[in-house]
């Protein structure tokens, strides 16, 4: 079951919350509720990994910035390669 919940909106984000609903035919009471619970689940999931990285280097497990650097940029490789 739902709870309701008031909030206050910028009257740009109002017009731009109500252009959304009409264009995808979802109340906006819908999408304020979709957005909250992603944001959460963002929010959540960034914590956890923060969490987690601390406890590792708690442990003195840390990757060396040669390292990482070599494997992000590896991985940009591959996502500019699929936008090609």
């Amino acid at each position: 079951m739902s709870e309701l919940v008031t909030l206050r909106l910028e009257p740009d984000i109002r017009k731009r919350l109500d252009k959304l609903a009409k264009a995808t035919g979802r109340s906006r009471a819908a999408l304020a509720a979709e957005a909250v619970r992603q944001f959460i689940e963002l929010n959540e999931w960034q914590i956890a990994a923060t969490e987690e990285g601390v406890r590792e280097a708690n442990r003195g497990r840390f990757i060396d910035h040669s390292r990482l650097k070599t494997k992000w940029e590896r991985k940009l490789a591959v996502a500019l390669d699929k936008t090609r």
